[in-house]
């Protein structure tokens, strides 16, 4: 019996079980965790739906900024349609994504929300109702087995504490008949101490053996408890799985536009707008409307009148008069049929004046009165330097100041920004924020860099500047703050 004893008998393995006393608290956790992730969903639902809103806002402003410049530069014709037909399909792809973050935040997120509050019930004292009836379960179910689990602990360490007094009574003894020295009442005590050993170690482990009986006879019971509980909480949990799996297949169809009827409608609008696009159209459309095609006002012989003192030029009747009808050019032989962007329309000579400020490159500056910062601003509004509509000079001169097709207007080297002579109000300002130029006719400067305004705000914003370099260009005017 002493024999077969080992000491490392007694050192206690830690087990990970389920159905160690104790463990059962991770399920208990879980519950609390559904009610944390029902949260991560929602916050994940709403920056989606931000997302969505913000790429549908700059679709918008992408789409109003680009068709604006479009319609008033140099492109025309069936191109000019295709290219606009891009930003038709941002407007309409940006109302889409606005509906993918309606959805989201008035479906999803709504229903995510709902279902928490209804899965989940708040406890005065803190905590979820859920979560309680789960812990006083387990506590339960374990509490007979854990009672008779520490006695089998108390009873196995008593066991194995007699039977290490046992072998110790016995290592004496053997000693104690080795030595001469020892007289027999001794040894006698000896003896005697060895066989209440035994007897001990008889006792203890009859107890020891007793207990854990009474532990497997109870266990069978504990783990039907422990499974019923557990159970509750497995079905609690396979809800709020089944109900995420649902709401992530309902967010999967929000955001899946390629199932959209109309999302497809756009793109293939999109193309059959873009196919249509037709050259040879174009051209021959640009011949009969700014070409050799148009009609010509050829100069004919006229008599002399008596009420006119003097014959005026075409310039000086223009000026002269009080307004201008515009007339559309009629269209004769094989000149191809195309909406006139050019309507027969009566404007006042103030109205006049105003377009013909427009920056004109083929003019001068003293035949259209038009300032530097008026160049820039039309230069700011238009990606080309110059616009469909724009008026252009009618009087021929061979002085080179007056040549339309000299080799600075032609090749549209002229700079935009050489400082006008004529006495302009300047001011100083500071930046209060950095700004890249995007434009080679933008300036570039950092928060708290100094410069000199030279013209007031436009209608865009923008105002006419120089750094302290010397060089000059456009900024945007909410960039700055005057120096006090």
């Amino acid at each position: 019996m002493s024999g077969s004893y080992d000491d490392s008998v007694g050192v206690e393995v830690s087990s990970d079980s389920f159905w160690e006393v104790g463990n059962y608290k991770r399920t208990v956790k879980r519950i609390d965790d559904g009610h944390r992730l029902c949260n991560d969903l929602m916050n994940c639902i709403h920056e989606r739906a931000r997302i969505e809103k913000v790429y549908a806002q700059q679709l918008t402003e992408w789409a109003k900024r680009w068709k604006q410049l479009v319609e008033k530069g140099p492109q025309y014709g069936t191109v000019e349609r295709a290219w606009c037909a891009f930003m038709s399909e941002a407007e309409k792809v940006s109302e889409l994504h606005l509906e993918v973050k309606g959805s989201l935040m008035n479906e999803d997120f709504e229903k995510i929300k709902n279902w928490q509050k209804e899965a989940f019930h708040k406890q005065m004292m803190g905590g979820f109702k859920e979560t309680k009836e789960a812990e006083d379960g387990f506590r339960k179910a374990q509490k007979p087995w854990a009672k008779k689990l520490k006695e089998v602990e108390a009873a196995k360490k008593a066991y194995h504490a007699a039977c290490k007094e046992e072998k110790l009574a016995i290592s004496r003894e053997t000693n104690s008949k080795a030595d001469p020295a020892l007289n027999p009442e001794q040894l006698k005590k000896l003896q005697d101490k060895v066989e209440r050993s035994k007897q001990d170690v008889l006792k203890t482990k009859e107890k020891y053996e007793k207990s854990l009986k009474e532990l497997d006879n109870a266990t069978p019971q504990y783990m039907e408890n422990m499974e019923q509980v557990f159970e509750q909480c497995q079905q609690f949990e396979e809800k709020r799985l089944r109900f995420f799996r649902e709401v992530l297949l309902e967010v999967q169809k929000h955001l899946d536009l390629s199932n959209v009827a109309s999302y497809k409608n756009i793109y293939r609008e999109l193309e059959q707008n873009i196919k249509t696009a037709d050259a040879v159209e174009d051209l021959r459309w640009f011949r009969a409307n700014q070409g050799p095609g148009m009609s010509m006002n050829w100069p004919q012989f006229e008599e002399w009148s008596a009420d006119l003192n003097r014959t005026l030029s075409r310039r000086e009747k223009k000026k002269a008069s009080d307004g201008v009808t515009l007339t559309g050019i009629n269209q004769t032989g094989d000149q191809v049929s195309q909406p006139n962007k050019h309507s027969s329309l009566s404007v006042p000579s103030n109205t006049v004046q105003s377009v013909q400020s427009s920056y004109n490159p083929f003019e001068d500056e003293e035949d259209t009165g038009s300032t530097v910062s008026e160049k820039e601003d039309n230069k700011i509004k238009n990606v080309s330097s110059y616009e469909k509509n724009q008026s252009y000079p009618t009087d021929w001169s061979d002085e080179e100041s007056n040549n339309p097709f000299s080799s600075t207007d032609a090749n549209g080297d002229t700079n935009p920004f050489d400082e006008d002579t004529s006495p302009a109000m300047e001011v100083r300002v500071r930046a209060l924020y950095d700004y890249e130029g995007q434009e080679q006719d933008e300036l570039s400067f950092k928060a708290g860099d100094e410069l000199t305004k030279m013209e007031n705000e436009d209608e865009q914003g923008w105002c006419k500047g120089r750094l302290d370099n010397g060089q000059v260009g456009l900024y945007p005017a909410n960039y700055v703050e005057p120096i006090q």
